[in-house]
């Protein structure tokens, strides 16, 4: 709980608030001004009597209130003396922005060791510095440098983000609120001066708007403690690591980078495996992992997957990864097969994958989903639909997600196109159906829920055992 004014402040000081809009204090301020945060915000800056229309204060101890947050981004020889002022008004929490720290060298890792000292044994609990802060969606706190008209803010969501990179962070919430991907809470922690992933891990395992936490890491300080949250986490919140430095070159730059020691890749896959995480290989992975994680139940026996086409090909594409994945399609029962056969047409393929051709309308769509996913054969349903054909109206998505509601089967889509196909996606997604563009994620992204459940299983033999 002493994260929490992190991301619930109820009042927040902007140390190096300007006047000057490109200025990181000034977004940073502006953010907070023109949402709808609900606390108070003030701008801390000796040279400036208002900022942006509110009285601006020469340091900390002239704000007449107290303070939950602090937010600082001035120059990084000038840090110490306002984590001196963040100290003397008992602030609980700050967010340092400044870089220039153990990332450039011996001159910056002395400041960060100055400031280790001045906080030892204080409440005070600090996230950065060389990061970009925190967003959350749903308190408003916002600590992004970057003017949200060039940096798109997702709406709120389920899913948890923890970057170590503030520049890899802030792209990936970019192009996450272009694909309509809810966030819970994204923490950027930079160079971990003092809360780190496994604070957060901590923090959000008891979250109540966190259902999938997703963190991008170069390096992990506290091994064993990582170990053992992240294994609390995965027990009831699915858990995605991303690790960055993976190869000597990559471990070079993220030396470079936050000043860390990227370590082992078989270590961390090793780790990883343990605690029942998911290791994502690409950012599409991390995410694609995350939305049917997050949205989607658990297959709840080993059973295979249905596909259900309008593209002969893609229903193709589709199987052969199931079967280099090691996964398996469904075989249909003969009850299931004889309804198949009596209602579809002559050209259609009854067998799996379930190829409804090129003028399945909605209604066909609506009688095959809902015969396979009632079949006890079927685990998992996975629906390509074509949406450029004329016979395929929006109503699809109804059929799809009424469905899945009436069997409780995971259900995930595959469909790529333009505006319209767009427009149904984003319906999907509002019903917690994910959709791929590729065959090849979709399956992939059906074998993290596989693999998640078996590492829960396999958690679960080892207790009792």
């Amino acid at each position: 709980m002493d994260l929490e004014p992190f991301f619930n402040p109820s009042s927040v000081a902007i140390i190096g608030a300007s006047r000057e809009p490109r200025k990181f204090g000034h977004v940073i301020f502006k953010n907070f001004v023109e949402s709808e945060f609900k606390g108070k915000t003030y701008p801390i800056n000796p040279k400036a009597e208002t900022i942006l229309g509110l009285k601006a204060y020469p340091s900390l101890k002239d704000v007449p209130d107290e303070l939950d947050l602090a937010v600082i981004a001035v120059p990084a020889p000038i840090v110490p003396s306002a984590i001196d002022e963040c100290l003397s008004k008992k602030v609980k929490a700050a967010v340092i922005i400044s870089g220039g720290f153990r990332e450039v060298g011996e001159k910056g890792e002395k400041l960060e060791i100055e400031i280790k000292e001045k906080t030892e044994g204080s409440n005070l609990r600090i996230i950065g510095p060389n990061c970009i802060g925190v967003y959350d969606p749903a308190s408003h706190v916002d600590t992004l440098f970057l003017p949200t008209y060039r940096l798109r803010r997702p709406r709120a969501g389920p899913i948890a983000f923890i970057s170590q990179s503030g520049a890899f962070g802030s792209a990936v919430l970019d192009w996450a609120a272009s694909q309509d991907i809810g966030i819970s809470k994204f923490i950027s922690i930079g160079n971990k001066i003092d809360v780190d992933e496994v604070d957060l891990l901590n923090y959000l395992v008891n979250d109540p708007l966190t259902s999938c936490i997703t963190v991008y890491v170069e390096s992990i300080r506290r091994g064993r403690e990582f170990l053992k949250i992240a294994s609390k986490v995965t027990e009831s919140k699915p858990l995605i690591v991303l690790k960055g430095g993976i190869t000597p070159e990559g471990a070079h730059a993220a030396l470079s980078h936050t000043g860390s020691l990227a370590g082992s890749a078989k270590i961390y896959k090793g780790v990883l495996e343990q605690a029942g995480a998911m290791q994502a290989q690409t950012v599409d992975e991390l995410f694609d992992y995350a939305r049917v994680l997050a949205y989607q139940p658990l297959p709840k026996e080993q059973k295979g997957i249905a596909i259900v086409t309008n593209g002969g090909g893609f229903g193709v594409i589709s199987a052969d990864e199931v079967s280099k994945l090691g996964l398996k399609l469904a075989n249909f029962s003969p009850e299931t097969l004889k309804r198949l056969q009596e209602k579809l047409p002559d050209y259609a393929i009854p067998h799996n994958p379930l190829d409804l051709v090129g003028d399945a309308d909605v209604e066909r769509y609506r009688f095959a989903l809902n015969a396979v996913s009632s079949d006890p054969n079927v685990g998992i349903v996975l629906v390509i639909v074509l949406l450029q054909t004329s016979y395929i109206e929006s109503d699809v998505v109804d059929a799809i997600t009424e469905s899945q509601a009436t069997y409780g089967k995971p259900t995930i889509v595959c469909t790529i196109g333009g505006e319209f196909t767009q427009m149904l996606v984003k319906m999907l997604e509002e019903d917690h159906i994910p959709s791929y563009v590729t065959p090849e994620r979709a399956v992939n992204a059906i074998n993290a829920l596989i693999k998640y459940r078996k590492a829960l299983e396999d958690k679960e033999k080892r207790r009792i055992g």
